[in-house]
């Protein structure tokens, strides 16, 4: 392979490579449920690809969603939940007592004898 003589400059560089442009992505809307999706790939909104559903998953997921039972754990962590926010509520509805700011000192007064003794 051949080695260049010498260094290729900047501008040279940079003009070179001002001719790549780069392309918007060719878009459709999918026939089953209206997305914008790009062409010829799965939506992966529904799983559809052009004469039905690609992904049994997918499919699976759009026709029939069981409820999901609750477990005892998962019921007592709700309840724990429930009466933590209660609690909240019921600690921000109580009167937070006023920051208490400190007082200046009094100054003393001066006596008569307090002065004479810092005269003497």
């Amino acid at each position: 392979m051949a080695t260049p003589k010498k260094r290729t400059g900047k501008a040279s560089q940079n003009s070179r490579r001002a001719n790549w442009k780069g392309s918007i992505p060719a878009t459709t809307t999918c026939p089953n449920c209206k997305s914008v999706i790009p062409t010829h790939t799965v939506c992966p909104e529904c799983g559809y690809y052009k004469n039905g559903f690609a992904s049994i998953k997918k499919q699976q997921e759009n026709t029939a969603v069981e409820p999901v039972k609750e477990t005892k754990k998962a019921k007592a962590k709700k309840e724990v939940a429930e009466e933590e926010t209660k609690a909240e509520e019921t600690s921000q509805e109580t009167v937070e007592e006023p920051k208490k700011t400190r007082k200046p000192r009094a100054k003393k007064a001066k006596t008569e004898e307090d002065t004479q003794e810092a005269q003497a």
